[in-house]
């Protein structure tokens, strides 16, 4: 496992919900993480952000770790979820918040 492989894989599995983006949560470079974002903040829920932009290795590596092509990409409980239409989806047919609490009793 690469350096960057080994990095990505720490992240996701000690942080119950990652998400790799462009730009950060404050200042998102694109409407597709700035939309992931406001998903994630309208249930309240901690997450760990990682500006691909800042690091071209990470864009490629997290590509590489999920085996998904685009960016935002989401994981919760150490496990990819998705990325934007995903997250919104799953937001919108409330599966997204279950999925969440589990994971904060699970790792309480």
């Amino acid at each position: 496992m690469s350096q960057i492989q080994e990095r990505i894989s720490q992240d996701v599995n000690n942080n119950k919900v990652v998400i790799y983006m462009k730009g950060t949560p404050e200042m998102p470079r694109c409407g597709f993480s700035a939309a992931t974002v406001q998903v994630l903040q309208s249930l309240n829920v901690p997450f760990k952000a990682v500006d691909v932009l800042a690091d071209p290795e990470i864009w490629q590596g997290v590509k590489e770790f999920s085996d998904w092509p685009t960016i935002p990409q989401v994981f919760i409980g150490g496990q990819f979820v998705g990325g934007c239409d995903i997250v919104r989806e799953m937001h919108a047919k409330g599966e997204l918040a279950p999925l969440l609490q589990k994971e904060e009793t699970t790792q309480a």
